[in-house]
């Protein structure tokens, strides 16, 4: 398979047939007022997930993003982090990195606390999750206030890592999430 070079600087073109994608990705998010608390406007990807067609998109639009020979490993952050990661490591032949809750790993970890919208929590990396392959492909559902993704930064970077980019199937962008990304380069397929 040919794949156009892309950098991580530089997000695809949006051309009608990519506004189109983008438009079918969209369709399958519903919004669900007040979770997880009131005032919350949840962005629900489930249905995303149980169309083949969409979330076959998402992960062949997730993988133009970024070229793959510009990193070695994806990481994912607990839980949706972990589907679209993991689907896209398969698909590129890249290995995984899961970033996980407290108490959830089984081997030697360093742990990162951070502030999200809703309250705070803390993740955890393996010690030795990055070894020899060090660029990492940080992936999420999710950009909103971005203190989950400044965490999982903070993490790859502790252990050894360097992140090269983070790509997102949506993005918040009246949160501001990307300024706790300091300047790494951002890639989401639906903003709102």
């Amino acid at each position: 398979m040919v794949r156009k070079r892309l950098t991580a600087a530089r997000y695809p073109p949006r051309t009608g047939i990519r506004m189109q994608e983008e438009s079918l990705i969209e369709s399958y998010i519903r919004d669900v007022p007040d979770f997880p608390k009131p005032g919350i406007v949840f962005k629900d990807i489930t249905p995303l997930l149980q169309s083949p067609e969409g979330l076959k998109l998402s992960i062949d639009l997730l993988a133009e993003v970024v070229d793959p020979a510009e990193y070695d490993l994806v990481c994912g952050i607990e839980s949706r982090g972990f589907i679209f990661g993991t689907a896209l490591a398969d698909r590129l032949n890249k290995g995984f990195i899961p970033v996980r809750k407290p108490g959830k790993l089984p081997w030697k970890t360093e742990s990162e606390s951070y502030e999200l919208e809703y309250g705070s929590d803390k993740i955890e990396i393996h010690i030795d999750a990055v070894r020899d392959a060090r660029r990492v492909l940080m992936v999420d559902d999710l950009l909103a206030t971005g203190g989950t993704m400044e965490a999982a930064l903070k993490l790859v970077r502790k252990i050894g890592g360097e992140p090269v980019a983070a790509a997102f199937v949506i993005e918040l962008s009246f949160l501001s999430g990307r300024e706790k990304l300091c300047g790494l380069p951002a890639h989401s397929l639906i903003s709102y």
